[in-house]
């Protein structure tokens, strides 16, 4: 078995294509490997800035064989009435270089036909690899690839060099301006190279001692957590580390080397948030905490190389850093001195969403909404929050037009809340306002208080009302205004906190406080197609936690609107589609279904069957159930006990099917038809309230 190594150099790639770039080159490589019958052990992908590499162990280099059947003319025209072979069969034994003695006849289930036997196969892997590895190349995915020169060669940088071994020999192929071929190139200063690779095994031992590269992004993060613990350790703090930022970093260095370096004490009057923003976003360095939780006038950054003289590079780093401190300062001292009635009347002249008005008005239309919101919550909050909610959102956009949003705009809200507590305002009110964009996505965070989770509601009611008023509905995967997001944060938000609240009450009133507007739809058609929009999202939420389709739309077809009640109704469903009797049961209910839904449409129904009425005895024993059933069915459905109102599909089943069997219920007495569709339709309706049977095929 051989080794097969291929390095793709080119100019220095961003850290986010890094990542994806692996994947992709894993799993097409292994893909093409595969239909090219091509047996191998573990295929390895790694890569730095500079280098996407490919390590394919334990690779037979020769080309699987196997005997393949090729059918060809029916055996009816392949012979004449001489017995002499036909042109059809002639033909088909010379396309595949044989004779017609090679034919033999193959019985199939469509008739007799003539076939041939052919071993295939046998290629060396050298001749595959050199057209499987430019293929995969120009074939791979980026956010963005790029042209150079006069070759149509895209990729996501130029190629500088290929690297391409099967054991010792090089496998040749020509990419644009670059041929395939044993060298490779080391990090820029400490082993430029080129160097030449003898055998793919001796691969991995030149790049880590020659090229001074350290390949594997595992190890390359594992060096700074490591030497950045032992810095921070030595000063006595510890490193924040940020996952996403570490990614980030690792994917920035080939040969990475942790600094530690220091900021004057005195910036830390600026608040946490917006120092560690600085170094994050800015300088892609991390903050260091002491053992009392506060932060330390030191950070750590990572360099890409080992400098002669740490100090100078240290001073380089810190003088850097200096002037964002320097510019933080300066607005924190400066949006201290505005007043938060100063920002609200600024707002009136920003603009929201065009004909949505100002940002000024929108926090009118919060404070409104969030006054609401706490009333109707008011049992879940077991507060009254009405007043915190209700300023909360009317200060909750003010930081908009602070300098230090200004500047560092990933901070909109979380400047608000801390100018708010600085300001005298409420507790309540600056978590909210720190929360109010919570959550950002489907594995963000939550609001954690009450008055943050009513906020953000109301925020993201406001824009899906505003939006759909003006038609601006998300189609394919445009969505500039981010509504999916801001629909899916209202689902997770009402799942978590629990509240028996309406949606398209929220949604109306929501429209309702944007008052007399020219839109583009009629108010019935905006709810209508925003509701729509907004069951499809909790559908898909429900669809990415893993739930059953069909249980999900079951659910759903019964309601959307209260999102708690749906996730109940969904979990009830799903723990009885495990219990025995579960499709009996279904099957029976999908009939009552089925039936009320055609004949409801088709004639009036009373409200309650008549007893005088009922002559045949399943039919008296089916009334005398429900007599028993219905109320508790009710009772069941108000406390929310949704599984208890499943398992009763078990107990009332018998004399349903009891009922099909010996009463015909489409009989001609119109009377009689009635009577026995309302004792249906009593029955089918309580169960209708908790899923839609007629949406489950077993």
């Amino acid at each position: 078995m051989a080794t097969f190594v291929l390095e793709i150099g080119s100019e220095e790639l961003p850290s986010r294509f890094l990542a994806p770039e692996e994947t992709e080159l894993r799993s097409r490589f292994a893909a093409a490997l595969a239909e090219a019958g091509l047996e191998h052990g573990a295929v390895r992908v790694m890569s730095t800035p500079r280098r996407a590499v490919l390590l394919v162990e334990d690779l037979n280099p020769v080309q699987q064989e196997k005997e393949e059947v090729i059918s060809g003319p029916p055996a009816r025209v392949s012979y004449g009435a001489d017995g002499a072979p036909t042109k059809a069969l002639e033909g088909f034994a010379r396309t595949h270089g044989l004779s017609v003695a090679d034919v033999f006849r193959l019985e199939t289930e469509k008739g007799a036909y003539m076939a041939v036997r052919k071993r295939i196969g046998g290629a060396a892997a050298k001749d595959l690899l050199a057209e499987i590895c430019p293929a995969v190349i120009t074939a791979l995915p980026f956010a963005k690839r790029m042209r150079w020169g006069a070759y149509s060669l895209a990729y996501a940088r130029p190629i500088r060099w290929i690297l391409a071994l099967l054991d010792e020999e090089v496998v040749p192929f020509r990419l644009g301006p670059v041929d395939s071929g044993r060298e490779t190139h080391g990090h820029r200063v400490h082993g430029p190279g080129p160097f030449s690779v003898a055998h793919a095994d001796a691969y991995l031992k030149t790049v880590a001692d020659l090229c001074a590269v350290t390949l594997d992004p595992a190890l390359r993060r594992a060096a700074i957590v490591e030497g950045g613990d032992a810095q921070a350790a030595r000063s006595g703090g510890k490193v924040l580390w940020k996952d996403s930022l570490l990614d980030e970093v690792q994917g920035l260095a080939e040969h990475p080397v942790p600094l530690l370096a220091d900021f004057d004490p005195a910036y830390l009057e600026v608040p946490r948030e917006v120092l560690l923003t600085s170094m994050e976003s800015h300088q892609k360095s991390f903050g260091i905490e002491g053992a009392d939780g506060k932060l330390m006038p030191h950070f750590l950054t990572v360099l890409n190389l080992t400098p002669e003289d740490m100090a100078v590079v240290k001073h380089g780093w810190e003088r850097v850093l200096r002037a964002r401190l320097d510019d933080a300062r300066f607005f924190w001292r400066a949006d201290l001195r505005e007043s938060l009635d100063a920002w609200l009347d600024k707002l009136d002249h920003v603009i929201f969403i065009g004909a949505l008005g100002s940002m000024g008005d929108k926090t009118r239309r919060l404070e409104a909404l969030c006054r609401w919101l706490a009333e109707r919550c008011a049992p879940q909050l077991g507060a009254d929050l009405t007043a915190e909610a209700a300023r909360a959102g009317r200060l909750s956009k003010a930081d908009l037009v602070s300098g230090m949003v200004g500047e560092f705009d990933t901070l909109q809200g979380v400047m608000g809340g801390i100018y708010a507590e600085r300001k005298g305002e409420p507790r309540a009110v600056a978590d909210a306002l720190k929360e109010q964009y919570l959550p950002a996505g489907p594995d963000s965070p939550l609001p954690a208080s009450p008055v943050g989770a009513l906020l953000s509601l109301a925020d993201k009611a406001d824009t899906l009302a505003g939006c759909f008023g003006l038609n601006m509905i998300p189609t394919g995967a445009a969505d500039p205004n981010g509504l999916r997001r801001c629909a899916l944060g209202i689902i997770r938000i009402l799942l978590d906190f629990g509240f028996e609240l309406d949606v398209r009450e929220l949604f109306a009133k929501a429209r309702e406080l944007y008052g007399a507007r020219q839109w583009k739809l009629p108010p019935d058609e905006a709810q209508d197609k925003l509701m729509e929009f907004f069951a499809a999202r909790l559908r898909n939420y429900f669809m990415s936690q893993g739930q059953d389709t069909l249980l999900v739309d079951a659910a759903l077809n019964a309601g959307a609107a209260l999102v708690p009640d749906s996730g109940a109704r969904l979990a009830a469903l799903t723990a009885f589609s495990r219990e025995a009797g579960y499709a009996e049961a279904v099957q029976t209910f999908k009939r009552v279904a089925n039936i009320v839904r055609k004949q409801a449409a088709a004639e009036a129904l009373p409200e309650r069957w008549n007893a005088a009425l009922l002559c045949e005895a399943p039919e008296k024993a089916l009334a005398e159930t429900l007599d028993a059933l219905l109320p508790r069915l009710d009772a069941l459905w108000a406390s929310g006990d949704h599984g208890a109102a499943l398992a009763t599909l078990k107990e009332v089943r018998p004399a349903v099917d009891a009922f099909f069997d010996g009463v015909m219920v489409m009989c001609e007495d119109a009377a009689l038809r009635r009577n026995r569709l309302s004792m249906l339709q009593a029955l089918g309706s309580r169960f209708a309230r908790l899923a839609d049977f007629a949406a489950l095929q077993l």
